[in-house]
């Protein structure tokens, strides 16, 4: 404890610095904005300042704190757009669409973003603080994580999606199973063949997430938008002063601090990321919390809990960055990069070897969490006041933002045509009553999927027993189960006790 203590004091100097201090608050409110651009996200905000960091000639310490700023700030940014458009900034706001979106269509928007705005803050505090004491040990424990135990946390993640969205489980896991084909497309990184291309040369490198999520979420959006104008049932969203409420912290308290959890231990595993903490704390407060079919529909559980999820994600892939070299997310892996421009070796030594740069980033989160605070919740109503643009002037700026963001990501005119055709086919499913969170989660964890099971083939020779060779894959093969046949239980259960009442009545 003297030595977290020592290592924070040594944090809050360097933090506390006038210029340092002047990085954390522009890397917060850049970063705000990088993620609430639909597209964008943190990983495309931070390699894109860091070239202009390391030219400027700032110091590691100051250069790290710059981007880790824009790197949880875009984490808080991503449900702006996830929230008012039903469009997700990134990845990790997927989730954040599903109780979000019904809230501002509500005409209370402003409650929603103060509410993601509170629960994001506990979740990267929770995170920081956690990191703080605890750092050196749980990353000692996630590197013990095979292939096989990987796969193992997928069938879980995969196994929470039955009952995670939508009425129907059978069309959630069919949206699930599309977006695991749509991850299989490009060519096999084993044998390298083409699979599902025909003959496509632009698909061979196979999907970007960009362009799924996008196409999925941004084009579908616009398409719906597009019939409601041409039937003449396109109504204004109404728009209320509506802010968080002290009944929707109380009532959410606990679904704040088991997300947190959950997403600080998933961020921890190297290559899981943000998508996935959201989506498991989300199946897992629905399934312990939605009583009475709520979720989904405004929740306010529904909502808190992917925020709180995805921001305590991002600190918690920290840890094995720090500690270990080792990347948690692709955004932590940009910024392992850039303390290898600046010569500096992450792991367990450079504590105490480089304590400005190590401990400085730690303070700066602390810092950066109450500065996205402030900055968030005093803006709610400005965000709030999009809705009031005519729609018929929404969508033009939707698809520009679209067409735009993903032509200068990648500058391919086939990824337009890529975006079109998924904004059509989400529509279609949009009008199947699908939801298109399984799809963009299973794209998401299909990849992981695949490539572990595969390595932890390779390692065993082709049998298949090392999937279960390990107490750890046991446990989430077992917690696995538990979530498909507990719900279905306690159903059963419900309905029985529910025909006992009627009979005695």
């Amino acid at each position: 404890m003297d030595t977290v203590l020592s290592g924070l004091a040594t944090g809050f100097t360097v933090a506390l610095d006038p210029f340092n201090l002047m990085l954390v608050l522009v890397g917060c409110f850049f970063g705000t904005l990088i993620g609430a651009l639909p597209g964008l996200g943190p990983i495309n905000g931070v390699a894109i300042l860091l070239p202009i960091a390391y030219s400027l000639g700032f110091p590691p310490e100051s250069a790290l704190i710059l981007l880790a700023g824009i790197y949880y700030g875009a984490e808080y940014g991503g449900r702006i757009s996830s929230i008012l458009l039903n469009v997700p900034g990134d990845a990790g706001a997927v989730m954040t669409t599903l109780d979000g979106n019904p809230l501002a269509r509500a005409g209370q928007a402003g409650r929603a973003l103060s509410l993601s705005a509170v629960a994001s803050f506990v979740g990267g505090t929770f995170a920081v603080i956690l990191m703080s004491l605890f750092a050196p040990a749980l990353a000692g424990f996630a590197v013990t994580f095979g292939p096989a135990d990987y796969v193992a946390l997928m069938v879980f993640a995969f196994a929470s999606l039955a009952s995670l969205v939508g009425k129907s489980t059978v069309k959630t896991l069919l949206g699930a199973t599309i977006g695991l084909m749509m991850a299989t497309i490009g060519i096999d990184a084993n044998t390298g063949v083409p699979r599902y291309t025909f003959g496509i040369p632009d698909i061979l490198a196979g999907i970007d997430f960009l362009i799924v999520v996008v196409g999925l979420f941004g084009m579908a959006e616009l398409l719906t938008l597009v019939e409601h104008q041409a039937r003449g049932t396109l109504k204004s969203l109404p728009v209320d002063k509506s802010f968080v409420r002290m009944a929707d912290l109380a009532a959410t308290k606990w679904t704040i601090l088991r997300s947190s959890l959950i997403g600080f231990f998933i961020g921890i595993l190297p290559g899981t990321g943000a998508s996935v903490a959201s989506a498991v704390a989300y199946g897992t407060e629905k399934r312990i919390s939605d009583k009475d079919g709520t979720f989904g529909h405004g929740d306010v559980r529904g909502l808190a809990a992917p925020e709180a999820a995805n921001n305590a994600a991002a600190g918690g892939a920290m840890v094995p960055m720090l500690t270990l070299g080792i990347p948690g997310s692709g955004t932590t892996a940009i910024l392992l990069g850039a303390l290898l421009m600046f010569n500096i070796q992450p792991g367990p030594m450079m504590f105490a070897q480089r304590p400005e740069v190590a401990w400085g980033l730690v303070a700066s989160m602390y810092i950066g969490n109450v500065a996205l605070l402030i900055i968030n919740l005093p803006l709610v109503g400005l965000f709030a006041r999009m809705l009031t643009i005519p729609q018929h002037y929404l969508t033009p700026l939707i698809a520009i933002l679209a067409f735009i963001g993903i032509y200068t990501i990648v500058g391919n005119p086939h990824d337009l045509f890529m975006i079109t055709g998924l904004g059509i086919f989400g529509w279609f499913l949009r009008k199947l009553d699908f939801s298109l969170a399984p799809v963009i989660l299973g794209f998401v964890l299909g990849g992981l999927f695949e490539d572990n099971l595969r390595r932890a083939l390779s390692i065993s020779g082709g049998d298949w027993s090392i999937l279960v060779a390990h107490w750890k894959s046991v446990l989430l093969y077992g917690l696995a189960l538990l979530v498909v046949i507990l719900p279905a239980w306690l159903g059963r259960r419900a309905r029985a006790q529910a025909r006992r009442e009627a009979a005695a009545r």
